[in-house]
């Protein structure tokens, strides 16, 4: 009887959900489109596919501001309406950048020689498949409120950028690193799937919150903790190993090993890729997943229970130390930049463990300080990619060499004026030197970790920023205080135009945002606003009746 009464309700609320998939259901279609016309036989259908995926992720980003809906039960209703438009907005820039890096000898092949075409030869529809099924699992994964659909929203995140490092050069590193990816991918996965089935076992539900009436995994750990009992030992070890997993995705250390490895493997625009959309996934993920128990309950208030505080503070420690050190250690610019993200992962993290209720000011809203540095990490570190992405020469052999080392970057401001800058303000903002925008995301990391009373840990993130300014000073001082030598002055500018753009478009970015750092920091704060009561109105109201699952009821 009790499923027939809740069938009307969870229709209703299927097709509230749906209105929420709009952007993601126009990258679905444009999905459709370039699969097909990546195989055709006519050059210029084969040329559109970019710009169909161009256009539509506009199109999602243009939906996604325009109908900003909210996420029913979700004690972060706000985040869809930042998040997804800050996806199209990265995703636009990726999708210059990616212009030219699947097919491209074989299209002049074709146009040099007549020969016929043979779809079975091409991968551009393939590619730019993968790259929008990736985007729309990152957008997907912002809509989450279950644990099956946060699982499959992950994985159509992760899936596709195995096939694109693989197939994104000719070269054998290009498989191997694809190879790695999976193998490690596929650990990373079975662990935190191992957590979620740890979850239903405690909660009785894949539920990880919803509106009032229904039993979610969040209902259920609020009433335990209301109950005086605490969390169930079987829970808290299912958030465990979820975010260890997660880690992954995020490339946390201990799940950070293959980082420097894969980005040197796959093609320099394919790393700015992986540098993005899989790390925005699993940051969003570990939110999701602290929100069914942190921030509310417990004996420490807004507090997160204090064996995930302790694993969330030795991840960021260690990630951050890690990441930094041994970017010290490197000569490969790809290298550098992959130990880099690892070391922001580390910062991330800090604000993590804050979370949204440290303080009353926009200041001590952690998540929202998440938010806004995967903003201005998104922006600063394509741009460094891009650069590399657009530098090239052809060796004696005929084989295409992008810049590997960081020698290759000196007097680059002298020899590639724009290249040269672009690489210039990136790393200064990556690094955070003022008055570029990765000084305010850092300085909100800073100001919300401090709200929170970790200052322990906020000693720790200053010395990493100490540690991380010398090798980010030599991507700086290079390009802009050396003289080109005859390595460099052998490089040329690629004849992708867009891959230029985005370069251009990346480093204004870090400058021309600056004035609405204030309006940015703001909408983060609203997004990540927490509603207290969508996880204790059912605790509230008979702690007991959280406690019961659906099929209890029937």
């Amino acid at each position: 009887m009790t499923d027939l009464l809740m069938t009307p309700v969870l229709a209703n609320i299927m097709v509230e959900k749906l209105g929420l998939l709009v952007p993601e259901i126009i990258l679905f279609c444009a999905t459709v489109a370039v699969m097909v016309l990546g195989g055709s036989p006519n050059a210029a259908f084969r040329r559109s596919c970019g710009t169909v995926t161009l256009a539509a992720l506009v199109a999602a980003g243009v939906a996604a501001l325009v109908h900003r809906p909210e996420l029913i039960g979700s004690p972060l209703p706000g985040i869809m309406g930042f998040a997804k438009p800050l996806i199209a907005a990265v995703g636009v820039l990726l999708v210059l950048l990616v212009s030219g890096t699947v097919d491209r000898d074989y299209e002049l092949s074709l146009a040099r020689t007549g020969a016929k075409f043979q779809s079975i030869r091409t991968n551009r529809g393939e590619f730019y498949a993968f790259f929008l099924f990736s985007l729309t699992g990152l957008m997907l994964c912002t809509t989450a409120d279950d644990l099956i659909w946060l699982f499959l929203a992950l994985e159509l995140t992760s899936l596709p950028t195995y096939v694109m490092v693989s197939i994104s050069s000719a070269r054998s590193q290009s498989q191997e690193a694809g190879v790695k990816y999976f193998f490690l991918g596929a650990f990373g996965a079975a662990i935190f799937l191992y957590g979620f089935a740890m979850l239903y076992g405690e909660a009785g539900t894949t539920l990880i919150f919803g509106p009032e009436g229904t039993t979610s995994i969040a209902s259920v750990f609020a009433a335990q903790t209301a109950s005086g009992e605490g969390i169930g030992m079987i829970g808290m070890l299912g958030l465990i190993l979820a975010i260890v997993g997660v880690g992954f995705k995020i490339a946390a250390v201990p799940m950070h090993f293959y980082t420097p490895d894969v980005y040197q493997g796959a093609s320099t625009s394919v790393a700015a890729f992986l540098a993005f959309v899989p790390k925005f996934a699993g940051f969003i993920a570990i939110i999701l997943l602290l929100s069914t128990v942190g921030w509310l309950h417990g004996d420490s208030g807004n507090a997160l229970p204090e064996v995930l505080r302790v694993l969330l503070w030795i991840m960021a420690a260690l990630t951050m130390t890690v990441g930094n050190v041994l970017a010290l250690l490197q000569s490969s610019v790809k290298r550098i930049l992959a130990y880099s993200s690892v070391a922001h992962s580390g910062y991330i993290l800090v604000a993590v463990i804050a979370g949204p209720h440290a303080g009353d000011t926009l200041a001590g809203n952690g998540l929202a300080a998440v938010l806004f540095y995967l903003l201005c990490y998104g922006f600063m570190n394509l741009g460094a990619f891009a650069v590399l992405a657009c530098l090239q020469k052809r060796t004696s052999a005929g084989e295409i060499e992008e810049i590997e080392t960081v020698d290759d970057l000196r007097g680059l401001c002298t020899s590639h004026p724009l290249m040269g800058w672009t690489m210039v303000l990136c790393a200064a903002s990556l690094l955070g030197l003022p008055p570029l925008l990765g000084f305010f995301g850092k300085f909100f990391l800073f100001t919300s970790a401090i709200n929170a009373g970790e200052i322990a840990l906020v000693v720790v993130l200053g010395i990493n920023s100490a540690i991380a300014a010398f090798y980010y000073l030599r991507l700086v001082a290079l390009p802009l205080l050396e003289d080109p030598d005859d390595r460099t002055r052998e490089f040329r500018l690629v004849a992708i135009p867009s891959r230029r753009l985005a370069a251009v478009l990346s480093a204004a970015s870090v400058v021309v945002l600056v004035p609405f750092v204030g309006t940015l920091m703001r909408a983060s704060d609203t997004a990540t606003r927490f509603d207290e009561s969508a996880l204790v109105s059912d605790a509230e109201s008979d702690p007991q009746t959280a406690l019961v699952t659906h099929d209890a009821d029937e």
